[in-house]
Protein backbone atom coordinates (compact mmCIF):
# COMPACT_ATOMS: atom_id res chain seq x y z
CA UNK A 1 0.00 0.00 0.00
CA UNK A 2 1.19 3.52 -0.76
CA UNK A 3 2.30 5.68 2.15
CA UNK A 4 1.54 9.27 2.95
CA UNK A 5 3.61 11.74 0.98
CA UNK A 6 5.70 13.87 3.30
CA UNK A 7 5.61 16.69 0.74
CA UNK A 8 1.81 16.73 0.67
CA UNK A 9 1.60 16.40 4.44
CA UNK A 10 3.84 19.34 5.25
CA UNK A 11 2.55 21.42 2.35
CA UNK A 12 -0.89 20.95 3.89
CA UNK A 13 0.50 22.13 7.21
CA UNK A 14 2.19 25.21 5.69
CA UNK A 15 -0.87 26.28 3.70
CA UNK A 16 -3.12 25.87 6.71
CA UNK A 17 -0.72 27.94 8.76
CA UNK A 18 -0.99 30.68 6.10
CA UNK A 19 -4.75 30.18 6.20
CA UNK A 20 -4.68 30.71 9.96
CA UNK A 21 -2.61 33.90 9.52
CA UNK A 22 -5.17 35.22 6.99
CA UNK A 23 -7.89 34.55 9.54
CA UNK A 24 -5.92 36.55 12.12
CA UNK A 25 -5.55 39.45 9.66
CA UNK A 26 -9.26 39.49 8.82
CA UNK A 27 -10.22 39.30 12.48
CA UNK A 28 -7.76 42.02 13.45
CA UNK A 29 -8.82 44.45 10.69
CA UNK A 30 -12.52 43.81 11.33
CA UNK A 31 -12.16 44.40 15.08
CA UNK A 32 -10.19 47.59 14.41
CA UNK A 33 -12.93 48.87 12.09
CA UNK A 34 -15.58 47.92 14.66
CA UNK A 35 -13.98 49.62 17.66
CA UNK A 36 -12.38 52.58 15.86
CA UNK A 37 -13.94 55.60 17.51
CA UNK A 38 -13.67 57.89 14.49
CA UNK A 39 -15.20 55.48 11.98
CA UNK A 40 -17.91 54.48 14.45
CA UNK A 41 -19.01 58.04 15.14
CA UNK A 42 -18.85 59.17 11.50
CA UNK A 43 -20.94 56.25 10.25
CA UNK A 44 -23.45 55.84 13.06
CA UNK A 45 -24.11 59.27 14.56
CA UNK A 46 -27.61 60.37 13.67
CA UNK A 47 -28.32 57.18 11.76
CA UNK A 48 -31.98 56.66 12.47
CA UNK A 49 -32.48 53.90 9.96
CA UNK A 50 -32.80 50.32 11.06
CA UNK A 51 -29.78 49.23 9.01
CA UNK A 52 -26.50 48.70 10.83
CA UNK A 53 -23.52 50.20 8.94
CA UNK A 54 -21.28 47.67 10.71
CA UNK A 55 -23.20 44.52 9.75
CA UNK A 56 -20.52 43.62 7.17
CA UNK A 57 -17.78 44.21 9.75
CA UNK A 58 -19.58 41.96 12.25
CA UNK A 59 -19.73 39.24 9.60
CA UNK A 60 -16.00 39.65 8.95
CA UNK A 61 -15.30 39.20 12.66
CA UNK A 62 -17.20 35.91 12.63
CA UNK A 63 -15.52 34.78 9.40
CA UNK A 64 -12.05 35.64 10.73
CA UNK A 65 -12.66 33.64 13.91
CA UNK A 66 -13.98 30.64 11.94
CA UNK A 67 -10.99 30.74 9.57
CA UNK A 68 -8.57 30.76 12.51
CA UNK A 69 -10.27 27.70 14.00
CA UNK A 70 -10.37 26.00 10.60
CA UNK A 71 -6.67 26.66 9.98
CA UNK A 72 -5.83 25.12 13.33
CA UNK A 73 -8.03 22.12 12.49
CA UNK A 74 -6.25 21.61 9.16
CA UNK A 75 -2.80 21.83 10.74
CA UNK A 76 -3.70 19.24 13.37
CA UNK A 77 -5.32 16.97 10.79
CA UNK A 78 -2.19 17.04 8.63
CA UNK A 79 0.30 16.44 11.44
CA UNK A 80 -1.73 13.70 13.15
CA UNK A 81 -2.89 12.21 9.81
CA UNK A 82 -6.49 12.20 11.01
CA UNK A 83 -8.96 11.39 8.21
CA UNK A 84 -11.87 12.59 10.33
CA UNK A 85 -10.31 16.01 10.92
CA UNK A 86 -9.25 16.32 7.27
CA UNK A 87 -12.74 15.44 6.00
CA UNK A 88 -14.32 17.89 8.43
CA UNK A 89 -11.81 20.51 7.31
CA UNK A 90 -12.61 19.86 3.63
CA UNK A 91 -16.41 20.13 4.10
CA UNK A 92 -16.29 23.30 6.20
CA UNK A 93 -13.72 24.93 3.92
CA UNK A 94 -15.81 24.14 0.84
CA UNK A 95 -18.89 25.71 2.46
CA UNK A 96 -16.89 28.81 3.40
CA UNK A 97 -15.58 29.15 -0.15
CA UNK A 98 -19.09 28.91 -1.58
CA UNK A 99 -20.40 31.47 0.92
CA UNK A 100 -17.46 33.72 0.13
CA UNK A 101 -18.26 33.61 -3.58
CA UNK A 102 -21.94 34.33 -2.86
CA UNK A 103 -21.00 37.24 -0.58
CA UNK A 104 -18.71 38.66 -3.27
CA UNK A 105 -21.50 38.55 -5.84
CA UNK A 106 -23.94 40.21 -3.42
CA UNK A 107 -21.35 42.80 -2.44
CA UNK A 108 -20.76 43.74 -6.08
CA UNK A 109 -24.50 43.87 -6.74
CA UNK A 110 -25.23 46.14 -3.76
CA UNK A 111 -22.11 48.30 -3.95
CA UNK A 112 -24.01 51.30 -5.30
CA UNK A 113 -26.63 50.88 -2.56
CA UNK A 114 -23.92 50.88 0.12
CA UNK A 115 -22.44 54.08 -1.30
CA UNK A 116 -25.90 55.65 -1.35
CA UNK A 117 -26.50 54.74 2.30
CA UNK A 118 -23.09 56.17 3.28
CA UNK A 119 -23.82 59.37 1.36
CA UNK A 120 -27.24 59.76 3.03
CA UNK A 121 -25.73 59.11 6.48
CA UNK A 122 -23.08 61.78 6.01
CA UNK A 123 -25.60 64.31 4.68
CA UNK A 124 -27.83 63.60 7.69
CA UNK A 125 -24.97 63.94 10.15
CA UNK A 126 -23.71 67.29 8.81
CA UNK A 127 -26.25 69.06 11.02
CA UNK A 128 -24.43 67.81 14.11
CA UNK A 129 -21.38 69.96 13.28
CA UNK A 130 -23.27 73.18 14.02
CA UNK A 131 -25.28 71.66 16.87
CA UNK A 132 -24.98 72.44 20.55
CA UNK A 133 -24.86 70.39 23.72
CA UNK A 134 -24.04 66.72 24.11
CA UNK A 135 -26.14 65.73 21.10
CA UNK A 136 -23.62 65.00 18.35
CA UNK A 137 -20.60 65.91 20.47
CA UNK A 138 -18.82 62.63 19.71
CA UNK A 139 -19.45 63.13 16.00
CA UNK A 140 -17.94 66.63 16.16
CA UNK A 141 -14.86 65.25 17.94
CA UNK A 142 -14.53 62.50 15.33
CA UNK A 143 -14.79 65.03 12.49
CA UNK A 144 -12.21 67.21 14.20
CA UNK A 145 -9.78 64.27 14.22
CA UNK A 146 -10.56 63.42 10.60
CA UNK A 147 -9.92 67.01 9.52
CA UNK A 148 -6.45 66.82 11.02
CA UNK A 149 -5.77 63.45 9.43
CA UNK A 150 -7.26 64.05 5.99
CA UNK A 151 -6.40 67.78 5.67
CA UNK A 152 -9.93 68.90 4.93
CA UNK A 153 -12.49 71.25 6.46
CA UNK A 154 -16.21 70.70 6.96
CA UNK A 155 -18.21 67.80 5.68
CA UNK A 156 -20.19 68.98 2.66
CA UNK A 157 -20.12 72.78 2.30
CA UNK A 158 -16.75 73.46 3.86
CA UNK A 159 -16.00 75.50 7.00
CA UNK A 160 -19.54 76.90 7.04
CA UNK A 161 -20.81 73.45 8.10
CA UNK A 162 -19.49 74.20 11.60
CA UNK A 163 -21.71 77.26 12.03
CA UNK A 164 -21.19 78.91 15.43
CA UNK A 165 -18.87 76.04 16.43
CA UNK A 166 -16.24 77.01 13.87
CA UNK A 167 -13.98 78.93 16.25
CA UNK A 168 -13.92 75.96 18.64
CA UNK A 169 -12.79 73.50 15.92
CA UNK A 170 -10.98 75.91 13.58
CA UNK A 171 -7.51 74.65 14.52
CA UNK A 172 -7.96 71.39 12.59
CA UNK A 173 -9.24 73.37 9.58
CA UNK A 174 -6.24 75.69 9.31
CA UNK A 175 -4.27 75.36 6.09
CA UNK A 176 -0.47 75.37 6.71
CA UNK A 177 0.18 76.21 3.03
CA UNK A 178 -1.31 79.67 3.50
CA UNK A 179 2.17 81.19 3.51
CA UNK A 180 2.78 79.94 -0.04
CA UNK A 181 0.84 82.22 -2.39
CA UNK A 182 1.40 79.88 -5.35
CA UNK A 183 -0.48 76.97 -3.79
CA UNK A 184 -2.85 78.65 -1.33
CA UNK A 185 -5.42 79.51 -3.99
CA UNK A 186 -5.74 75.82 -4.94
CA UNK A 187 -5.84 74.25 -1.50
CA UNK A 188 -6.84 77.05 0.87
CA UNK A 189 -9.53 79.67 1.29
CA UNK A 190 -10.40 82.30 3.87
CA UNK A 191 -13.35 81.87 6.22
CA UNK A 192 -14.07 84.26 9.12
CA UNK A 193 -10.57 85.68 8.76
CA UNK A 194 -8.91 82.27 9.05
CA UNK A 195 -7.19 80.45 6.17
CA UNK A 196 -8.69 76.97 6.01
CA UNK A 197 -8.63 73.95 3.71
CA UNK A 198 -10.82 74.32 0.65
CA UNK A 199 -11.27 70.54 0.33
CA UNK A 200 -14.35 69.19 2.13
CA UNK A 201 -14.17 65.87 3.97
CA UNK A 202 -17.08 63.96 2.40
CA UNK A 203 -15.20 62.88 -0.73
CA UNK A 204 -12.12 61.92 1.31
CA UNK A 205 -14.24 59.85 3.70
CA UNK A 206 -15.76 58.05 0.71
CA UNK A 207 -12.27 57.43 -0.69
CA UNK A 208 -11.17 56.07 2.70
CA UNK A 209 -14.13 53.67 2.79
CA UNK A 210 -13.41 52.54 -0.78
CA UNK A 211 -9.77 51.91 0.18
CA UNK A 212 -10.99 49.71 3.05
CA UNK A 213 -13.14 47.81 0.55
CA UNK A 214 -10.16 47.32 -1.78
CA UNK A 215 -8.08 45.98 1.13
CA UNK A 216 -10.86 43.56 2.08
CA UNK A 217 -11.25 42.41 -1.54
CA UNK A 218 -7.49 41.85 -1.81
CA UNK A 219 -7.45 39.79 1.38
CA UNK A 220 -10.51 37.83 0.22
CA UNK A 221 -8.89 37.07 -3.16
CA UNK A 222 -5.67 35.85 -1.54
CA UNK A 223 -7.72 33.84 0.93
CA UNK A 224 -9.68 32.19 -1.89
CA UNK A 225 -6.43 30.99 -3.52
CA UNK A 226 -5.27 29.51 -0.20
CA UNK A 227 -8.70 27.93 0.31
CA UNK A 228 -8.57 26.15 -3.06
CA UNK A 229 -5.06 24.88 -2.35
CA UNK A 230 -6.25 23.73 1.07
CA UNK A 231 -9.12 21.80 -0.51
CA UNK A 232 -6.77 20.08 -2.94
CA UNK A 233 -4.12 19.19 -0.36
CA UNK A 234 -6.66 18.00 2.23
CA UNK A 235 -8.39 15.66 -0.22
CA UNK A 236 -5.12 14.26 -1.58
CA UNK A 237 -3.84 13.67 1.96
CA UNK A 238 -7.20 12.18 2.97
CA UNK A 239 -7.00 9.67 0.10
CA UNK A 240 -3.36 8.81 0.82
CA UNK A 241 -4.06 8.12 4.49
CA UNK A 242 -6.95 5.85 3.47
CA UNK A 243 -4.71 3.84 1.16
CA UNK A 244 -2.03 3.11 3.79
Amino acid sequence: MAGVSGCIKYSMFVFNFLFWICGCLILGIAIWLRVSKDSKEVLTSGNSTSSDPFVAVNILIAVGAIIMILGFLGCCGAVKESRCMLLLFFIILLLILLLQVAAGILGAAFKSESIRVLNETLHTNVGYLSGKGENGEEFRKAMNSLQKELHCCGLINGASDWGDNFNQYSESCKCPQASSSSSSSDTCETYNGITVYKQTCISLIKDMVENYIIIIIGIAFGLAVIEILGLVFSMVLYCQIGSK
